[in-house]
C-alpha cells in the first residue's frame, strides 16, 4: 500500500514504514502529524485519485529530526564587468517516518 501526499509545495510517493525528507515543518521532535492532502492511495489493484484530493484519506507520521540539508554554492559573474557575487544556501528539512495510511 503506498500514497501520493503533498507537503511543503511538492508530492512525494510515501509507504508505511518509510522515512523521507521534507520541507521544514513546525513540529517537536517524536510528535505524530497528520497528512491530510493526500492525492492517490493504491493498494494492490485499487487505486483511488482524488479529484484534487482523496476523501477522508490520511498519512500520519512521526517527527524522527530536524536539520540542514547540502550547502548549494550560486556564482554569479559578468565577464569583462568585473561583477562577482558569491553566495550559499542550506535548506532546513523534517525528516518524517510514515506510520500508517488510511483511507
Amino acid at each position: 500500500m503506498y500514497a501520493v501526499i503533498k507537503t511543503g509545495g511538492k508530492q512525494y510517493k510515501v509507504a508505511v514504514g518509510e522515512k523521507l525528507n521534507v520541507e521544514q515543518i513546525p513540529a517537536d521532535v517524536d510528535s505524530q502529524i497528520v497528512l491530510e492532502e493526500v492525492l492517490m492511495v493504491a493498494d494492490g489493484d485499487q487505486v483511488v485519485i482524488g479529484a484534487p484530493l482523496v476523501e477522508g484519506a490520511v498519512v500520519k507520521a512521526t517527527v524522527v529530526s530536524h536539520g540542514r540539508g547540502e550547502k548549494i554554492r550560486i556564482f554569479k559573474m559578468r565577464r569583462r564587468k568585473h561583477y562577482q557575487k558569491r553566495q550559499g544556501h542550506r535548506q532546513n528539512f523534517t525528516e518524517l517516518r510514515i506510520d500508517e495510511i488510511s483511507k
